[in-house]
C-alpha cells in the first residue's frame, strides 16, 4: 500500500519516528531511531503490517535492503515484526546476510528472542531464498553505509551515553560528514569530540 514516505522528522522515541508528510504525521516503527535527527528530511521504505488485535502498524527502513531483510524474517514461522525489527537493530543487514549464508547460528541467537533452535530454523528457511534473490540480482545496497551509522550508535550506547546525547552527537557527525564518505573510526572521533565538549 505504501512503498515509501518522504517527509520531515518531527519526533523520536525508542524505535519510533514521527514523519510529517504534507501536514500529516505518520508514526513509523524503525530499527534504530538514533540514525535520524529532528527536522531532518528523510525517505523511508515502508511496510504496512496488519495485526487482527492491534490493527495496522507502519514500519520504515532507511534502505531497501533493510526492508527486504525485514520481509524475509516475517516469512519465517514464529517471527513477528517486533523480532524482525530487533534483528535489524542488533545486527544490521550485512552481518545478518553473512550469518544466513555461512549458517552461523551464534550470530542470530545473539538477538534477544532467538534461541539456538529458532536460529537454525531461520537459517534453513532463508538460506536458499537469499541465494535465489541474489542470483536474480536483488539489491541489498545501502547496507554497509547504514551499518556504519549503526556501529557508531552502538558504541556510544556501550559507553553509557543517553539517547539524547547520542542523537545530538549523530546530528553533529552528519554535519561533519556532509558530502563525504567518512570511515567508521573518523565518525567515532567526530562523535566523541562533540560529546567531550558537551559534558
Amino acid at each position: 500500500m505504501f512503498a515509501y514516505l518522504s517527509g520531515t522528522v518531527q519526533s523520536l522515541s525508542t524505535q519510533l519516528v514521527v514523519v510529517d508528510v504534507g501536514g500529516v504525521g505518520f508514526a513509523v516503527s524503525v530499527p534504530r531511531e538514533t540514525v535520524f535527527i529532528l527536522e531532518q528530511k528523510i525517505q523511508l521504505y515502508t511496510h504496512l503490517h496488519w495485526n487482527q488485535e492491534q490493527g495496522p502498524s507502519l514500519f520504515g527502513f532507511a534502505t531497501e535492503g533493510e526492508r527486504t531483510v525485514f520481509l524475509l524474517m516475517l516469512s519465517c514461522s514464529g517471527v513477528g515484526p517486533k523480532l524482525a525489527l530487533s534483528v535489524l537493530a542488533d545486527l544490521g543487514v550485512s552481518p545478518f546476510l553473512e550469518a544466513i549464508q555461512s549458517g552461523n547460528e551464534g550470530v542470530l541467537s545473539s538477538v534477544s528472542g532467538i534461541g539456538a533452535k529458532k536460529a537454525e530454523q531461520i537459517i534453513v528457511h532463508l538460506k536458499h531464498k537469499i541465494a535465489k534473490l541474489m542470483a536474480t540480482g536483488a539489491s541489498f545496497e545501502g547496507a554497509k553505509v547504514d551499518d556504519r551509522w549503526h556501529e557508531v550508535s552502538q558504541v556510544l550506547q556501550t559507553l553509557n551515553y543517553s539517547r539524547v546525547e547520542i542523537n545530538s552527537a549523530m546530528s553533529y557527525v552528519r554535519e561533519m560528514c556532509t558530502g563525504k564518505q567518512e570511515p567508521f573510526d573518523q565518525m567515532m572521533r567526530h562523535a566523541l569530540s562533540f560529546l567531550s565538549k558537551a559534558r
